[in-house]
């Protein structure tokens, strides 16, 4: 026994000493976000139905426009000639891509998307490209020349994406070295050729990681860019993406909305978000894309009468905020996907909010994107079941957004002292005090947001 225990005592003595290890913290983030990142707001833009035209050219002209609103980066859905092989409706989906090189004749000439991106530019915008890796039309050159580069079934017949009704676009196999030097060198020409400025990726988790971290040292290697992933997926924004879609912060705000639960859910996401993902991760947020669009169809549906404080906590809270064509036009209808369907513009009740709320962002750092910005600190209250409220920024430059997330009007007070000091209403302009003792009185759905003064 007391050998034993002598051969134990040697046997952690003689441990070796453990090697020289950096325990400092690693950004998880590797991705240089480009300086115009900071306080960007993105604006998608349907071709098709952006304008009774459907063209490249008649959509430049409202361009001003839309810099004048003060968005800041333009995502056009894809703009390639569509396949007709298996085609959904008369005009198809923009997303069964038939030639990466080239441009939809529905949308314009070479010319005319050259000129699109060299007026965004003129105007302060960056124009991004909605980019379909994953697959493409059944009827794409490809599947002749390259007939390797596609998936196949056991029968050795082309196929859709597995578990999808995408029965328009065939499957490609990303083991395949020679597709991914194509995809790359597509995504380039449209930077090198056309001065395009990022992309956003249909399905990005749908494609290797290893694809978009090397597409994206090319890119960058042409000028820095800005890349959006449709997919929610930390290790994404490693080496590949500034962006991914906050899918979840729809989710729970659709959730809050139709149980009238009241805060809990979106605080659980904001809480999520900063346990789990970088503050770097830049996240989508929005109500509205092409997939779910019309204010007063889906949205009013999902949203009623909180549509407009889920808007506000979109630019707001921590995210990068999207507004889909039309919104700012209160669009009364989901638009058509596969026919002409073009928006019907008019001055939309809620056009002033969104350009307030642009400005905002725009113009106080604590706002900004990612890295740029600071992170949410929430102020409990006297009705925190049903109210969430959070300041962003240091003293000085803070924000205090106070949002009730219930369809019951309440009056509350404030249990800390985080938002402390003297502010502007930030859509109003009237002056605000907080010192202690205050109360605040909210209808149903509604919100407050204060900028400090000092």
């Amino acid at each position: 026994m007391r050998l034993a225990l002598a051969v134990l005592a040697a046997t952690f003595t003689a441990a070796p000493a453990l090697a020289r290890t950096d325990y400092a913290p690693r950004d998880a983030v590797e991705v240089a976000n480009a300086e115009w990142t900071r306080d960007a707001v993105l604006y998608q833009l349907n071709t098709r139905q952006f304008t009774p035209e459907g063209t490249f050219k008649a959509a430049q002209k409202q361009l001003p426009r839309l810099a004048a609103m003060g968005v800041d980066i333009i995502w056009l859905m894809p703009i390639h000639p569509i396949g007709e092989a298996h085609r959904k409706g008369s005009l198809g989906s923009p997303y069964a891509v038939r030639d990466y090189r080239a441009v939809n004749p529905e949308f314009g000439t070479e010319a005319e998307f050259r000129a699109f991106v060299d007026e965004a530019h003129r105007l302060g915008l960056k124009v991004i490209l909605d980019w379909v890796a994953n697959h493409s039309a059944y009827d794409n050159p490809l599947t002749k020349s390259h007939p390797e580069w596609y998936t196949r079934t056991p029968e050795g017949e082309l196929t859709s994406p597995q578990g999808t009704d995408w029965s328009d676009v065939a499957d490609f196999d990303y083991s395949q070295p020679a597709l991914r030097r194509y995809m790359t060198e597509s995504l380039a020409y449209w930077v090198r050729e056309f001065g395009v400025d990022g992309f956003r990726c249909d399905v990005a988790g749908y494609v290797p990681t290893d694809f978009w971290e090397t597409a994206r040292a090319e890119l960058d290697k042409v000028k820095p860019v800005f890349m959006l992933a449709e997919w929610e997926q930390r290790d994404l924004h490693a080496r590949a993406f500034d962006a991914t879609y906050g899918w979840g912060w729809k989710e729970v705000m659709q959730r809050l909305v139709k149980s009238g639960e009241g805060a809990g859910p979106i605080r659980g996401y904001y809480a999520g978000q900063a346990e789990t993902w970088p503050q770097a991760a830049m996240r989508m947020v929005y109500t509205e894309n092409h997939d779910q669009n019309s204010w007063d169809g889906i949205a009013a549906q999902i949203y009623g009468p909180a549509y407009e404080a889920a808007i506000a906590l979109s630019f707001t809270g921590s995210g990068l905020p999207l507004i889909y064509n039309g919104q700012e036009a209160d669009n009364d209808r989901q638009l058509e996907f596969f026919e002409r369907d073009p928006i019907i513009w008019k001055q939309g009740r809620h056009a002033d909010l969104f350009a307030r709320l642009i400005a905002l962002k725009t113009e106080t750092r604590a706002l900004h994107n990612g890295r740029f910005g600071a992170p949410m600190v929430e102020v409990p209250t006297s009705q925190s079941a049903d109210v969430y409220a959070f300041t962003r920024g240091a003293a000085g430059e803070r924000v205090f957004a106070v949002f009730n997330l219930s369809p019951r009007p309440l009056t509350l007070t404030f249990d800390k002292a985080r938002h402390h000091g003297l502010y502007t209403d930030a859509l109003t302009g009237e002056a605000a005090s907080f010192a202690g003792g205050e109360t605040l009185d909210l209808p149903a759905w509604g919100y407050r947001i204060f900028k400090q003064t000092k």
